[in-house]
């Protein structure tokens, strides 16, 4: 980002009275930025190289529907995140990677990204990006995107149930024209018309219902990347996290050195074997929280020693301690 934009954007946090580099949101700075998702989504880019992952912390302002467009001119480091609502991503231009629990795929303009609540997931930039990476992103409420997949088939349904999340190519497809859905939809929440709350979700109906009708046809679905070394190690660590993982054990997993795991992370992921592990394992502690489990249930049955190791992971991570977050999604 340009240092233009940041000082545009900070100026604008100062205004709604909140710090300009927070190591943690207040209830009250929570409350100024859940009224306005436009101020949300700039405060994740300009405290994007703080460390602090407050992506998955930016909770929906509306109970129903909530939408934006991004674009990315360089590799950012978007660090491994879940949501507590369903995140559709439609990629207008560029070319990346995207990793979607153990699954990475290969998206290009066009293609559709279904991610349910509680999913770990991120894109991968590459090192040299020929053009921007431009997409639009729609959050969808679980009781909004639950009560139209009531009245859904039951094929439809059956489809949802049995797959974690979906990736449809609809270049070259009968469904190409779901892009211009999408765009209606940055439209509305941009001009913000009279009745455009109303307007948005009865597109969002409709794009969900085309959407539907491209998952019940065969011409849209796109395999995965060939599986590489990286998603077996992921793989592994998706299934042992609640568990002891050291890079040692993993190794030795794999039959490969310690240094060259240790490479494989940065050189793929820009980030640690540790850190991604301990990334991982507070995603599915958000769930548990999410779920009612109580703070201590939450670290243990995720993989962290006791509660304060998880407590200052979670902080570290996120900027906010766990009750915080427990309060944000209450």
């Amino acid at each position: 980002m340009k240092p233009a934009e940041l000082k545009t954007i900070f100026e604008l946090i100062k205004k709604a009275g909140i710090h300009p580099a927070p190591e943690t949101l207040s209830r009250e700075e929570l409350d100024v930025l859940s009224k306005d998702p436009d101020a949300k989504v700039k405060l994740f880019r300009a405290l994007g190289g703080t460390g602090i992952n407050l992506h998955q912390e930016l909770e929906m302002s509306s109970p129903y529907v909530n939408t934006h467009r991004d674009t990315s001119y360089n590799p950012e480091n978007l660090q491994l995140h879940s949501h507590a609502f369903f995140e559709l991503i439609y990629c207008e231009t560029g070319t990346v990677q995207y990793l979607i629990g153990d699954t990475r795929y290969r998206i290009h303009a066009g293609d559709v990204i279904l991610v349910p609540p509680g999913i770990s997931h991120r894109p991968i930039f590459y090192d040299e990006m020929p053009e921007p990476y431009t997409r639009i992103v729609l959050w969808i409420s679980s009781d909004f995107f639950h009560t139209i997949a009531e009245i859904c088939p039951e094929e439809l349904r059956s489809q949802l149930r049995l797959k974690e999340h979906f990736l449809l190519r609809t270049e070259g497809t009968p469904y190409k024209y779901l892009g211009k859905l999408f765009q209606r939809g940055v439209e509305e929440a941009t001009l913000q018309a009279p009745l455009w709350e109303m307007a948005l979700c009865g597109n969002t109906t409709n794009l969900l219902a085309n959407l539907g009708r491209a998952l019940m046809s065969t011409d849209t679905y796109f395999p995965a990347e060939q599986r590489e070394d990286i998603d077996e190690v992921i793989s592994y660590i998706e299934k042992n996290y609640s568990n002891r993982i050291t890079l040692e054990e993993t190794a030795r997993e794999f039959h490969i050195s310690t240094s060259t795991l240790s490479k494989l992370f940065y050189n793929r992921l820009h980030i640690s074997f540790y850190h991604f592990v301990t990334q991982r394992r507070l995603i599915n502690s958000k769930l548990k929280i999410e779920e009612g489990s109580s703070m201590e249930e939450a670290a243990l049955s995720c993989g962290f020693c006791d509660y304060s190791a998880f407590y200052r992971a979670f902080k570290k991570e996120y900027g906010i301690s766990p009750k915080e977050y427990r309060k944000i999604i209450l």
